[in-house]
């Protein structure tokens, strides 16, 4: 699944390709989606100019002045570039097409949405989508305070509590795995328990390890590549434990353990991170 490096990646690509330019059309292939295209979704914005390319947790948001397209890529989705007139790819379900390039949803398994939210209806942040969603982990207000204040009293597993979105977005199974490991704490422990001086080195670890993903425009996940059509080069260049489960640990050695959390893998090191 594209996490918030993928996304961030993704929505600078789209950003130098469509902000300040005039949408000639949109079309929709496949308007089958997690949620249904809206059908007059295309008259809404054909002929308007894209003011901004924004991102808020893994949801890219094409503002126009008529209001904010809600674009999310779901389990397996991607936006590239491609040549206006290109053949379609199978799989191949919406596009934005300008004078000088082309935009497509690619999504083979539909998981991906492209919704809308009309200026008229306040703020996009005020979408049922957005509302709920925590703090952006490069928000100067995301600090150990504030972490270890949203993980008071639960008693769910840390990995599970980042997750979860609702106190920190953007910090997805691939990343939550990678920034427990730095911070050296176990993926099990209780997110309630985790003491501020641990939080300090968690922030720590999340920031860094999502600046290290976003320098190296995202991981190589089979799936994703970025706008630009270039895969990333994450697990290449950073990952520590995850999909590393019986290789030894590149800090002591002791062979990195895999554990089903939640229906998703845990990658972590039994010697390096603790309870």
């Amino acid at each position: 699944m594209p996490e918030l490096p993928e996304v961030e990646t993704t929505r600078r690509g789209i950003d130098a390709i469509a902000t300040g330019r005039r949408l000639a059309r949109m079309v929709v292939h496949e308007s089958r989606m997690r949620w249904p295209i809206p059908a007059d979704l295309p008259s809404r914005v054909e002929g308007q100019i894209v003011r901004a390319c924004r991102r808020r947790g893994k949801y890219l948001l094409i503002e126009f002045d008529a209001g904010t397209q809600l674009v999310h890529l779901g389990m397996s989705g991607s936006v590239r570039s491609v040549t206006t007139g290109a053949l379609l790819r199978k799989h191949d379900h919406v596009e934005w097409q300008f004078e000088h390039a082309t935009l497509r949803l690619h999504d083979p398994r539909r998981f991906g949405a492209v919704l809308w939210h009309s200026r008229e209806n306040g703020p996009v942040e005020e979408h049922p989508l957005l509302r709920g969603l925590g703090i952006e982990p490069f928000e100067p207000k995301f600090d150990a305070r504030f972490l270890h204040e949203g993980f008071a009293g639960r008693k769910t597993p840390v990995k599970q509590a980042l997750l979860a979105g609702d106190v920190v977005v953007g910090v997805g199974n691939i990343y939550a795995s990678e920034s427990l490991f730095r911070a050296g704490i176990h993926p099990r422990a209780a997110a309630g328990r985790i003491s501020l001086a641990r939080c300090v080195r968690l922030v720590e670890a999340i920031r860094q390890t999502l600046s290290d993903a976003l320098a190296s425009g995202g991981s190589t996940l089979r799936d994703y590549v970025g706008a630009d059509n270039e895969p990333g080069a994450y697990f290449d260049l950073h990952a520590a434990v995850y999909e590393r489960g019986g290789q030894p640990c590149r800090t002591c050695g002791t062979a990195i353990r895999r554990i089903v959390q939640g229906q998703r893998a845990t990658y972590y090191c039994p010697r390096c991170q603790h309870v």
